[in-house]
């Protein structure tokens, strides 16, 4: 090792020489390491001529920012990105149909989807339409009874119960042909707003389809999810209304408000963040930062959120509460959190989706425990797709489960529950295996009943007597990739440290390059040469330790559902080990206090 990052000093030109790794043996994890690329003259000149720290300009160099776009990349700010919402295909049409109905009187419905990203988008249309005083009728489907999408039998409810002239999809609608041409026949309009992949036009007689997804859609856009296209058509409608002169006599909304709600949806639904999305994100954390939406706030005190909202607030602490409605309950009751003034209510349903995400974890451990058994039982290990069925699972947590057997597998996964003759499956990829193409693929040869999703993500319904084909096809379709995935993966480093660097000003020195997620991936940093000494299992099978380096520094560290995996393993081991993690603040002993939030490990040579 030639040097640290522990000294954060500017004149400390060696950070930005390169930084050789120690000899280490096989990590837990089974990965190599190897650091980050990055462009050390960048790096070197944002140290010097930005007075950027030389930790936090290494960070930056290794994710393409230079010096001539540092300060509005630590500083990121809307009307600096903002585009103009109307270069998505048919947001004009989008935003004039609306405006009509809310100045012509007509009666709104939105048709939304149960998870995070779909509750969100219905949540910030009926928040807007609040603060207008306009009406607003809000479907949400049950996630078991209906499932995924608009159903003829929704659009008519929503006609003859709340008398709609007007339905806006949110979150799906985009390929829902039949809904939409039954609806339209029937005397409906339809304005779609999804974000989901196209594979061809439009539903026929739609108002409007907005979709950055959409085949004719050139607006490189296609980086939002339902709720950050939702968030745009309410700039586009709100400019509407003002242009139209409605804000002479009515209040105009604050837009900014709803970047909360955006932020959440955008995290939860992992869009990259990266672009406009980073900025919505990290605008709507301050937006949550300085009060926000009342039902967030609510959730996030029950789910003992500290500190700065955070993209690990959103998607780890917020999102599962809010993903819990939809998944064992329903969505209305997150949806509602959301958007009611009544503060008894909004403390009262807070405390309900708390209550039904622990009951969500209960059903997702036993389903998981029951997989587990499964997989080990029939060897299914030995695949390089792992295809696990069972009886009456829950269809509520397969997606889940299938996360964590990823994760502890690191292969794809796909979890089916069977219900008689039929299996609902949903599946989880890693990174560079495309499994919603690989199960699109299948059902266009008539193996599944049907079936489709992104390249990370799917779902798909089979037949029971076709399981073992659809089993045998997965992996012959995908051994290949996967193979190819495993053989190479690795883990990026920003540098190394030592340990007397793991603290909270480090912390907030990194964070100031945020908000961390997929595409703008959090910094992970090794330390070399250290001991456990005090390690103690805690929680559900995390191990927390105290890593010992030579010269007597100690650092807390903590490695989540690390017990009985090889990473636990090697940290009870007592040899001298390198590890890799994230630096936290410990809010626990507070202060200046700092954890190592350990992602790997592997024994030092």
């Amino acid at each position: 090792m030639t040097s640290t990052l522990g000294n954060t000093a500017p004149e400390n030109a060696e950070i930005f020489s390169d930084i050789k790794l120690p000899p280490m043996g096989a990590a837990a994890s089974g990965r190599q390491w190897v650091l980050r690329d990055a462009d050390l003259r960048e790096a070197l000149t944002i140290t010097q001529k930005a007075g950027i720290d030389p930790v936090l300009a290494r960070v930056l160099a290794a994710r393409g920012v230079g010096y001539e776009q540092v300060q509005a990349y630590l500083n990121p700010a809307l009307r600096d990105i903002m585009p103009d919402p109307n270069i998505m295909q048919d947001m004009d049409k989008a935003a004039t149909r609306i405006c009509d109905a809310i100045l012509n009187g007509e009666k709104v419905g939105v048709f939304g989807d149960y998870d995070v990203d779909g509750t969100t988008a219905a949540a910030i249309f009926k928040t807007y339409f609040n603060a207008l005083s306009a009406p607003l009728a809000i479907y949400l489907p049950d996630r078991i009874l209906e499932g995924y999408g608009p159903s003829i039998e929704a659009f008519r409810s929503l006609k003859n119960e709340d008398g709609v002239k007007l339905i806006i999809t949110v979150d799906c609608g985009a390929s829902a042909h039949e809904p939409v041409e039954q609806a339209v026949a029937d005397g409906l309009d339809i304005v779609v707003i999804d974000h989901h992949m196209m594979n061809g036009p439009p539903p026929k007689g739609a108002a409007a389809v907005v979709n950055p997804n959409r085949l004719d859609d050139i607006s490189g856009l296609d980086n939002l999810s339902a709720a950050g296209v939702a968030f745009m058509a309410v700039v586009a409608l709100n400019r509407k209304l003002r242009e139209a002169g409605h804000f002479k006599t009515t209040k105009e909304p604050d837009i900014l408000s709803l970047l909360d709600l955006t932020a959440l949806g955008l995290v939860c639904d992992v869009m990259q963040l990266t672009g406009l999305t980073r900025v919505l994100v990290a605008q709507g954390l301050k937006i949550l930062g300085s009060g926000g939406n009342e039902g967030l706030l609510a959730l996030g005190r029950c789910a003992g959120v500290s500190g700065p909202p955070s993209t690990y607030h959103l998607g780890f602490l917020l999102g599962p509460r809010i993903n819990a409605a939809g998944r064992i309950g329903h969505a209305r009751l997150a949806f509602e959190l959301l958007t009611t003034s009544d503060q008894s209510r909004r403390q009262f349903l807070a405390e309900k989706l708390h209550t039904l995400n622990a009951q969500r974890q209960e059903i997702e451990a036993a389903v998981q425990e029951d997989a587990l058994r499964t997989i080990e039982t029939k060897n299914l290990n030995a695949n390089d797709v792992i295809v696990v069925a069972g009886e009456g699972w829950h269809p509520g947590v397969i997606g889940i489960v299938a996360g964590r057997l990823k994760d502890m597998f690191d292969k794809p996964v796909v979890v089916i529950s069977l219900d008689g003759e039929i299996g609902k499956g949903s599946g989880r990829s890693i990174s560079g295996v495309d499994l919603g193409n690989a199960i699109t693929a299948l059902n266009n040869q008539n193996i599944l009943i049907a079936g489709g999703g992104h390249a990370m993500a799917a779902g798909l319904t089979v037949a029971r007597q076709n399981l073992e084909l659809f089993s045998a096809r997965m992996n012959e379709t995908l051994r290949s990739p996967v193979q190819t995935a495993r053989l190479n993966r690795t883990l990026k480093l920003d540098g190394m440290i030592a340990p007397g660097a793991v603290s909270k000003s480090f912390v907030d020195t990194i964070n100031l390059a945020g908000p961390y997620g997929p595409g703008n991936s959090e910094p992970v940093f090794a330390i070399a040469n250290v001991r456990p000494g005090y390690v103690k299992t805690v929680g559900k099978n995390h191990i927390v330790a105290t890593l010992m380096s030579d010269s007597g520094e100690a650092v807390r560290a903590i490695a989540f559902r690390a017990e009985g995996e090889p990473l636990g393993t090697m940290l009870r081991s007592g040899k001298r080990l390198h590890v890799a993690g994230k630096i936290r603040a410990d809010d626990w002993r507070g202060g200046d206090a700092g954890q190592l939030q350990i992602t790997d490990a592997g024994e030092a040579a």
